[in-house]
């Protein structure tokens, strides 16, 4: 393909794409309502009011319009990923090697339910670490100003969720052959004290459960990554004794220090002239679409 041709595939890519984006966001503007109650349920077992009622402070006229239109834009993004990734995977993969596409499937694979896992754990840890917040402070508020609340909420599920992401890294350097197995693993002093410090900076939540629970996973999928480094490097090892014996790494190769003569090249006629171009004719409708 032509570079107007990739340019072209990358419009109609981009097209189908906010196509489906705009589908999502209209179903997540349908259900907008259901999805703020059931962020706000952590919000409303706290009862502060002590009345049972469950209420946010409004402090702009224009705060329960944009909060409807941010939160159908997040469903609409998670509701149509299938089609935008696929469309995104289309334009990259035909440059991608067969070895290449194969390792884009299995971290594509492992991705998403580790995104998935790190929000999941982020609702659990949000009703504990609403509850020390309010109760750890020096003021009991009545009710929590509404956008502040759903911007801790997102957050913290996108903290979470892309922090699970690790692990993908570490793999990422073993499978390209950066980093070995044994060396990731003398890491781990390292990796565990910035797990938890990484954890105290970033987390939007000040509790210390939501810090301790997420540098404790980080700590975890480390460990996890590292076997699967080590499993790789084994079956990389046994692969390499199949193909090339036990050849020391630093042992010359066998040269052939006497090559063949080479003859001299035949002479090499004079060049004809070159004739005088001839005049193009000018065209109207050279312009395409694209230009």
């Amino acid at each position: 393909m032509t570079l107007v041709e990739h340019i072209r595939e990358l419009r109609t890519r981009l097209f189908r794409a906010s196509i489906a984006v705009l589908i999502g966001f209209a179903i997540g503007f349908y259900f907008s309502q259901k999805l703020f109650d059931f962020i706000q349920i952590p919000y409303c077992d706290l009862n502060l009011s002590g009345d049972g009622k469950c209420a946010f402070l409004q402090l702009s006229a224009t705060d329960g319009v944009m909060i409807k239109l941010k939160l159908s834009l997040w469903a609409g993004l998670v509701v149509s990923a299938p089609v935008w990734l696929y469309q995104l995977w289309a334009f990259i993969a035909p440059g991608l090697h067969k070895h290449e596409r194969r390792w884009a499937y299995a971290f594509g694979g492992i991705a998403g339910p580790l995104f998935i896992l790190g929000a999941t754990l982020a609702g659990a840890v949000l009703p504990k670490s609403l509850h020390f917040i309010l109760e750890f402070g020096v003021t009991t508020p009545q009710a929590l100003e509404v956008t502040s609340y759903i911007s801790f909420v997102t957050n913290l599920v996108l903290l979470f969720g892309l922090s699970f992401e690790f692990p993908v890294l570490l793999l990422l350097l073993n499978f390209a052959g950066v980093a070995t197995g044994k060396r990731m693993l003398g890491w781990w002093r390292v990796v565990i004290f910035v797990c938890f410090a990484f954890a105290a900076i970033v987390t939007p939540d000040p509790s210390p459960f939501g810090m301790t629970l997420l540098a404790t996973c980080l700590s975890l999928l480390y460990f996890l990554a590292v076997a699967v480094a080590l499993i790789n490097d084994k079956r990389r090892a046994r692969k390499r004794s199949k193909e090339y014996g036990d050849l020391d790494d630093d042992e010359v190769s066998e040269l052939d220090y006497h090559p063949d003569k080479i003859e001299a090249s035949e002479p090499i006629a004079a060049p004809a002239p070159v004739q005088a171009p001839t005049p193009v004719e000018e065209r109207r409708d050279r312009w395409d679409d694209m230009t």
